[in-house]
């Protein structure tokens, strides 16, 4: 056990809690901005379909329900633009981050391969590297990464951490790099719905990737866009020579979808009404965070999709951190994400309004 423990990095999330503390010392409590975790209510159609499939007392199949299939395929070709996808391009997974950490051990991966990914990146990229033995490099360009012994690409647009999204026409010439070397192309796409500044593109839209699927897989959650990150409710879509080899490889791993879970997310895909309201809320707290932050002195870099603010004071991020602290304010700090980010904070607005509203008077 602990030799599989040792690969991996320290939990970053262990040194916010001094700064937790005292951000909850404040006379009116903390404002929690660190996580990107929902705070709204699940919409009731979702939990409806979830009670009505409560009644579930067999074993749910690791492909998922026809109907599951129906409506993730439906999804991809109305909103990623993925005009070919049939049932075999799509696969349910139980929450994104469990796919992102196991899929290089599951895609066979081990000492002597390389798994790739953004300089500044959400951490578990790197942990699913090390947790099967590959060697893993960031790069700011993929195209200009040597691909020799690189094995999976990942993409991450819009970013985590720092918003930012890929043009269709970078997304097209690192799709045609990535083919020409052979390289597996995994592209999480969780924020897709959350373009402000820019309306992020899938890898799978047909302009992206010709109407082929080779070597190409989009990674999609409601966590963000249903408010359903405690349901454990993803999927992902694209080659389907990579989809069903993890098929296999999960059915014997259990790694199935809740049926309840199953039902509900039919149901969430299936309705855009709650959708656009929860941008809407969203929408409201970002401008209302980035206008406080700017007057009080930061710099917002990116940031054009999402749910952060990349903010800046240009000094330290623990120094941003601790200020921030004693004004009640809890943020990530940069360097969670990569050297890259040691002079910036990631700001959620996944509060309530209420909390954005009592950090916002708090920077003013």
């Amino acid at each position: 056990m602990a030799a599989v423990s040792d690969r991996l990095p320290t939990f970053p999330w262990d040194k916010l809690e001094p700064y937790k503390a005292t951000a909850a010392a404040h006379a009116d409590g903390i404002v929690d901005l660190s996580v990107g975790t929902p705070v709204d209510p699940v919409p009731e159609l979702i939990q409806r379909a979830l009670v009505a499939a409560a009644d579930s007392p067999g074993y749910p199949t690791v492909w998922g329900t026809p109907a599951l299939r129906d409506a993730i395929t439906g999804w991809v070709r109305g909103r990623l633009g993925a005009s070919a996808a049939g049932h075999r391009n799509v696969l349910p997974v139980v929450g994104s981050k469990e796919l992102v950490a196991w899929l290089p051990t599951q895609l066979g991966l081990g000492p002597g391969d390389k798994v790739a990914y953004p300089r500044l990146a959400y951490p578990t990229y790197e942990v699913g590297a090390r947790l099967c033995g590959a060697e893993a490099v960031v790069y700011d360009d993929p195209t200009e990464l040597d691909p020799a012994g690189v094995k999976l690409l990942w993409l991450n647009s819009p970013s985590n951490p720092t918003g930012k999204v890929i043009p269709k026409e970078e997304l097209i010439r690192i799709v045609a790099w990535a083919r020409e070397h052979g390289i597996l192309v995994f592209s999480d796409e969780c924020y897709l719905e959350l373009g402000w500044e820019a309306e992020p593109v899938s890898v799978l839209h047909d302009d992206v990737c010709g109407g082929s699927y080779e070597g190409l897989v989009a990674v999609h959650s409601l966590s963000k866009r249903s408010n359903l990150a405690g349901y454990r409710a993803a999927f992902i879509a694209g080659d389907a020579a990579v989809l069903g080899e993890l098929l296999e490889i999960r059915k014997h791993g259990g790694m199935m979808t809740p049926a309840p879970v199953q039902a509900a997310t039919v149901a969430a895909l299936g309705d855009d009404a709650h959708v656009e309201e929860q941008r809407g809320r969203y929408a409201a707290r970002r401008e209302a965070l980035r206008t406080a932050l700017e007057a009080h002195g930061f710099r917002i870099e990116h940031s054009e999709a999402s749910l952060y603010l990349w903010a800046t004071r240009d000094e330290p991020c623990w120094d941003t951190v601790a200020h921030l602290a004693e004004l009640g304010i809890l943020v990530a700090p940069g360097d969670f994400y990569g050297e890259a980010g040691a002079n910036f904070v990631r700001v959620a607005f996944t509060a309530t309004d209420e909390r954005v509203a009592a950090a916002v008077k708090r920077l003013g």
